[in-house]
């Protein structure tokens, strides 16, 4: 059963399914779209076009699906789409896309955004990601599992954050970091791999072996990048982690950091 507070406003073209219950003066627009047993709580404001997905937890204060913060942007028809059980904190605020940079924002499953985070336009979030206070991203932003980016960060527009990554507080992070690795500060650079992170997420005590020694044949022998991936797919073949790290070494544009 839907339990809207009487103080808030709800848009008659939003379709707020079961169990959905909004708090007192909330804003829901045109074409936003609540899946059941959802939570909106107080004062927050959600503009369409915007899915939200089952289980979510979004407390006050949040303003979810608003327009780009892009001067590029004319007001062309762009939408957010976030998935299930997603918990969204006081303040968090998460901006659709853009007609240029793809038409939407995504944000997955699991995921838990802390207080005053912010997701700018065209950003891609994958599952059980960790935002810290006050993190941000800029707009095309992609972020891929498992990732933990701590409070008062900044990650630089078009960069990417690999699966399995952990970002230390305060960072600026201007260039692609790679999966499985920790990196933190101004501007963001490797310190290994993320090695409790990869136990805790169930990789094996092998896989954690293998992943270290292709870290250290990209970085600590001293070796051109493309010879260093070379001998990776020499020496690793059929490893799905170390294929997937190749590959995301290889589609970075704005280039990795070390």
């Amino acid at each position: 059963m839907k339990r809207i507070d009487p103080t808030a406003k709800v848009s008659q073209n939003a379709s707020i399914d079961t169990d959905v219950e909004i708090g007192p003066y909330c804003i829901i627009g045109d074409n936003v779209e609540i899946g059941p047993e959802t939570y909106i709580g107080p004062y927050c404001m959600i503009e369409g076009p915007t899915t939200i997905g089952n289980s979510c937890r979004i407390t006050g204060y949040a303003s979810i699906g608003t327009p780009p913060q892009d001067l590029k942007y004319k007001g062309e028809h762009t939408r957010l789409v976030m998935g299930d059980n997603n918990t969204i904190r006081e303040f968090v605020t998460i901006n659709r896309g853009t007609g240029h940079g793809g038409g939407a924002t995504v944000i997955g499953n699991n995921n838990l955004l802390m207080a005053y985070c912010h997701v700018a336009h065209d950003c891609r979030m994958g599952d059980h990601v960790v935002m810290g206070n006050v993190a941000t991203l800029a707009g095309h932003v992609h972020v891929g599992d498992h990732v933990i980016i701590g409070g008062l960060s900044a990650v630089h527009q078009f960069t990417r954050i690999g699966s399995y990554s952990i970002i230390g507080g305060g960072s600026m992070v201007n260039l692609d970091i790679i999966p499985y690795v920790r990196a933190s500060g101004d501007r963001a650079r490797l310190f290994g791999i993320n090695t409790i992170g990869l136990k805790r997420n169930g990789f094996s005590p092998e896989t954690i072996r293998t992943i270290s020694k292709s870290y250290k044949i990209l970085f600590r022998q001293g070796m051109l990048l493309k010879d260093a991936l070379l001998m990776l797919e020499k020496e690793f073949s059929g490893v799905e982690e170390v294929s997937g790290l190749i590959d995301f070494v290889r589609g970075s544009s704005r280039g990795i950091a070390r």
